[in-house]
C-alpha cells in the first residue's frame, strides 16, 4: 500500500489512520509525503501522523524511486505513481486528487480514495459509522463529493 498525503491527512482528521495497517498492513510513503503532512506547524492531525511514523506502520519509502513519468503532478502524486509503476509488488495506491488517480488508472495501477478507506473500515467493523467520519470531513476543510459519500454510505448501508 502506497499512500498519498491527502488521504493521510483525512484519516487523521477522523482518527482513521490506526485502520490502516489493520486494513492493509505496511504502508509505505515516499519522502515528499512524508515532508508534506508533516510540515512541523501543528497541522490538525500532525501529531497522528507522527505517531503513526514513530509506531513503525506508516514507512518512508527507502528505495530509490525511478521516475517512470514526467506529468505536471505535484511532487507527492508523481513519486506514489513511480513507486508503484516500478515496483513488482502490485501495490495499491491511496490517492485522492483528481488528475492523480486519472493517470495511476491510465496506467492500470490500483486506486482507491479516503471514502473509499472509510467504507471499507465500516465493513470490517472497525468503526460504527461511516456516516459519522464523514460529518467530521465535511465540517473540516477537507472535500469529497457527495456523489462519492453516497455511493459508500450506500454501499455499507447507512
Amino acid at each position: 500500500m502506497i499512500v498519498d498525503a491527502n488521504p493521510l491527512i483525512g484519516l487523521a482528521l477522523v482518527e482513521g489512520l490506526i485502520w490502516l495497517p489493520q486494513l492493509f498492513g505496511q504502508i509505505f510513503v515516499p519522502k515528499s509525503v512524508k515532508q508534506e503532512v508533516l510540515p512541523g506547524k501543528s497541522a490538525p492531525g500532525e501529531q497522528s501522523l507522527a505517531h503513526a511514523f514513530d509506531s513503525g506502520w506508516l514507512t518512508v519509502w527507502h528505495e530509490s524511486i525511478t521516475p517512470c513519468l514526467d506529468i505536471d503532478l505535484d511532487a507527492g502524486e508523481t513519486d506514489c505513481i513511480n513507486i508503484a509503476l516500478s515496483s513488482p509488488e502490485n501495490y495499491l495506491l491511496i490517492m485522492d486528487e483528481r488528475a492523480g488517480r486519472a493517470v495511476a488508472k491510465e496506467y492500470q495501477l490500483q486506486v482507491v480514495g479516503t471514502a473509499a478507506v472509510i467504507g471499507l473500515a465500516k465493513k470490517r467493523g472497525l468503526i460504527v459509522s461511516a456516516r459519522a467520519a464523514f460529518e467530521v470531513l465535511h465540517r473540516s476543510d477537507f472535500r469529497i463529493s457527495a456523489t462519492v459519500i453516497n455511493k459508500i454510505l450506500a454501499s455499507v448501508g447507512e
